[in-house]
């Protein structure tokens, strides 16, 4: 993985995918280590963190994960899950946030020179290649260590960059003698409650945890 000192970097995690995807690696990841890992490498400006979330339950597992992150160096966008039933009467569960996500990317992109992607949906192959023409440079992390490959083909192809997140497992993974985090439910894929800020770098917090 390549990065410039003085590059503006900034990630977009597609929670779900990324979750989906160390779970089908073994691993539980540290958000203060991923942290740590980008800050050491470029000038980190911002680390947006998108996911769905069912607004009504009582209680959701993720909720503890949302939280710590919201006050520990990342930038929530969430949205409400919806919930409809299909002309075959199933219920069906719909949270997708790529759009939230490329909206994001692309307004931000004028402050920045590096976008992180999290995420293997070829559905952002399109956005990566937009941010291309104009002139940033975009890496994609996710894997090709599964049967299949949570990457797809076409999105890894257009990447200036593609990181196998298995690569990446001894820098940002949890150790397992700490408490597991929430974890991320698999069918949630959303965003938006409030406007992403204007970017500014990163301060140090030396008061984040071991881990979440």
């Amino acid at each position: 993985m390549h990065f410039y000192s003085q590059e503006r970097v900034a990630l977009f995690i597609d929670g779900a995918n990324l979750y989906a995807t160390s779970k089908s690696l073994g691993f539980d990841i540290d958000y203060k280590r991923l942290l740590q890992h980008f800050r050491q490498r470029a000038t980190l400006v911002r680390a947006l963190y998108y996911t769905a979330l069912a607004e009504d339950q009582e209680y959701s597992s993720i909720r503890p994960l949302i939280d710590w992150l919201d006050y520990n160096g990342y930038t929530m966008v969430t949205k409400p899950i919806k919930e409809f039933t299909d002309s075959t009467g199933r219920r069906k569960i719909k949270g997708n946030m790529d759009i939230e996500l490329a909206v994001d990317a692309m307004r931000l992109s004028d402050h920045l020179d590096h976008i992180v992607l999290f995420s293997g949906d070829g559905d952002f192959r399109s956005l990566v290649a937009a941010l291309q023409q104009k002139g940033k440079r975009v890496s994609v992390i996710s894997t090709l260590q599964t049967q299949p490959p949570m990457i797809a083909d076409d999105l890894r192809r257009q990447a200036d960059q593609f990181v196998d997140l298995a690569d990446l497992e001894p820098s940002i993974c949890r150790d397992p003698s700490q408490q597991r985090p929430p974890r991320e439910p698999r069918e949630s894929r959303g965003r938006h409650f409030r406007q992403v800020p204007e970017p500014v770098p990163f301060e140090d917090n030396d008061d984040l945890p071991d881990s979440v």
